[in-house]
């Protein structure tokens, strides 16, 4: 009985592994916005970026995010969340964990937080504080983690 139990075990640990790899292959950019120009983020323009991959709207600007990450962080950040690049683990505002139901759409992503007042923070914010208070780097790096690429 133990063995079958490690080969169950052994198969769960391997399909995980499979599965992984192939989501980090398949990034869906369609509907992704360019964190410079905001138009749509093309395939064949892209960096690395927090250990993923961040998509623009021609090969211009990659450079001029180059030049200025911290201006274009925000959006960014959004975009990692909106390619299923980044994963939501906890609260962007508190750094707790989440509670399924307080999630938000927060520049068309499911935001969900610790508790309700956080959400309240976050829904009474409006445009870029709206996103600026779920996806500027502090907030990201607190509640989101990456995929590798």
């Amino acid at each position: 009985m133990m063995k079958k139990r490690t080969g169950s075990t052994l198969l769960v640990a391997g399909f995980g592994l499979v599965f992984g790899l192939s989501v980090a292959w398949a990034v869906e950019v369609s509907g992704a916005k360019c964190p410079v120009s905001d138009g749509p983020a093309q395939e064949g323009s892209s960096v690395d970026y927090r250990g993923g991959k961040l998509f623009f709207c021609c090969n211009k600007c990659p450079q001029a995010f180059a030049g200025n990450q911290a201006k274009y962080a925000t959006q960014a950040n959004l975009q990692l969340a909106t390619t299923g690049q980044a994963q939501q683990g906890k609260c962007p505002i508190s750094g707790k964990g989440v509670k399924e139901n307080t999630a938000l759409d927060v520049g068309g992503v499911s935001v969900t937080f610790c508790c309700n007042g956080c959400r309240k923070k976050v829904d009474g914010a409006e445009g870029d504080a709206q996103l600026d208070l779920v996806f500027s780097d502090k907030a990201f790096d607190k509640a989101f983690t990456v995929s590798s690429n």
